[in-house]
């Protein structure tokens, strides 16, 4: 054999081993515990989910998925801990509006940007409802704006934080009605809601996730939805809308995402696997619960849906309803 045909062999060799290493590192996907980053306080909306949907990506590939609790910073800190991560799928973010969308953008010393992430599955959304402490007056929307009116910045309202979604609803009920509240943030619901239960704050922003067995044992009040309809599961409380509050609609937002450069094998095993979970009656029945409409679909509709997120809070910042810090 001469050189060129020994040098056209070794080629051809080492792009078969490429080929097949690549290809290999996908098909063994998981072959070791996945850390799941969730953002927030244990006990959130967010680490209801992760756990729920990390139980039964653990089931079907053999593999263990770790929920890692990082709160703090508005979810930043969760969040660049995923960006900083290899890019093998073994460290995945459980995207919300908060760490994914707001805070690079209201954050100008955040170290990173809205597209520094892999989109893999769109899971779900709820609408937010604002709950009071039981001991505050108000006890519907109407009620709730006057008190504001006629008590400008003496309403603690809470939320997860800045650059929350729960936060970002606040400001839309606030550019709708032009109320003055005093923003407490916290670093997840779960320690807002503990301070509402105590009186600590009047007011807050939430899902009916993070707050399911506070209301059901009494020791919130939910006193407006910020959805078009009503909810299933709250059939008396009333929408703003259908109070006279327009623009005020809010949702908070879920699914998964990875570091920049994920391979796209993996991205759509993540994909599929996902959304297999999602179509399972036991996970659809749970997340029906806890008032989470069920999205899916493919990481290019992820994707868009981001992107669309993104120019919604751009225009909040624009408008003044929202400022860059």
């Amino acid at each position: 054999m001469n050189f060129a045909k020994c040098a056209a062999w070794a080629v051809a060799c080492l792009a078969t081993a490429t080929g097949a290493y690549a290809q290999g590192g996908a098909a063994d996907y998981p072959n070791k515990p996945v850390r799941w980053v969730v953002p927030f306080t244990p006990g959130a909306s967010n680490d209801i989910i992760a756990r729920l949907m990390g139980a039964k990506l653990g089931d079907a590939w053999g593999q263990q998925f770790i929920i890692d609790n990082r709160p703090g910073a508005g979810g930043s800190i969760g969040a660049e801990t995923v960006v900083k991560a290899n890019p093998d799928g073994y460290t995945l973010l459980l995207a919300n509006p908060g760490p994914s969308v707001n805070t690079p953008l209201l954050l100008k010393r955040a170290s990173y940007k809205v597209g520094d992430f892999t989109p893999i599955v769109f899971i779900g959304y709820a609408p937010l409802i604002i709950l009071t402490n039981p001991g505050f007056a108000p006890r519907n929307p109407k009620e709730l704006i006057e008190y504001a009116k006629g008590n400008p910045g003496k309403i603690n309202w809470g939320s997860s934080g800045n650059g929350s979604s729960l936060h970002i609803g606040l400001a839309l009920l606030q550019g709708a009605t032009g109320i003055q509240v005093q923003h407490v943030p916290y670093k997840g619901s779960g320690p807002a809601i503990t301070d509402l239960i105590a009186g600590q704050i009047q007011a807050m922003h939430t899902t009916t996730v993070s707050a399911e067995s506070q209301i059901k044992a009494g020791r919130v009040r939910v006193v407006g939805v910020a959805s078009a309809k009503r909810l299933t599961l709250l059939p008396d409380v009333p929408t703003l809308a259908e109070s006279g509050i327009k623009d005020a609609e809010a949702i908070v937002w879920f699914g998964m995402a990875g570091p920049g450069g994920l391979p796209r094998a993996i991205v759509d095993k993540l994909n599929r696997e996902v959304n297999k979970a999602l179509a399972l009656p036991d996970v659809k029945q749970r997340l029906d619960q806890l008032g989470l409409e069920v999205a899916g679909g493919t990481p290019q509709e992820f994707a868009a849906f981001v992107k669309n997120e993104a120019a919604k809070v751009t225009k909040l910042i624009k408008a003044g309803l929202l400022r860059a810090e």
